[in-house]
């Protein structure tokens, strides 16, 4: 079976934050940093090269592949502000519907500019999100 290719790491948060060229983009991954840490409790940490990543639970597929990943993260593309927020959990589409100006695919959630979002509704949309992801992996660690 397969290993996942993005893992957590060593790498340095901060610089990587720093070494984004677009100042928009930058200024707003370091309030999504402050943001997702104060939300999980967690510090930030590199998974793969460009992901910043907070806490972690463990996953489990029926197809029996598993593996670890963080509870929520975000990587400041070049595109757009990505955003990785757990979808499925009861207020998940109404959050969104009061959000703003976004696009989604698979768990992300695609921001041009902070501005362009309601900064409460993506606070409460980031904090549902990890409450849901640890009450799952609760569930699957009683198993």
């Amino acid at each position: 079976m397969a290993e996942l290719k993005t893992r957590k790491n060593n790498r340095d948060v901060e610089a990587f934050i720093s070494s984004v060229s677009n100042e928009t983009r930058r200024n707003d991954a370091e309030q999504v940093l402050s943001l997702m840490q104060r939300i999980t409790g967690e510090n930030p940490a590199m998974w793969g090269s460009s992901i910043i990543g907070f806490g972690s639970y463990h996953f489990k597929y029926k197809s029996g592949r598993e593996g670890d990943w963080f509870l929520t993260g975000f990587s400041p593309r070049k595109q757009s502000l990505t955003l990785y927020i757990m979808n499925g959990f009861e207020k998940h589409d109404a959050l969104l519907s009061r959000l703003g100006k976004y696009k989604t695919g698979k768990s992300c959630l695609y921001i041009n500019k902070l501005s362009d979002v309601d900064q409460h509704v993506l606070s409460d949309l980031i904090t549902e999100s990890v409450s849901y992801l640890r009450s799952i992996d609760q569930s699957n660690s009683a198993e």
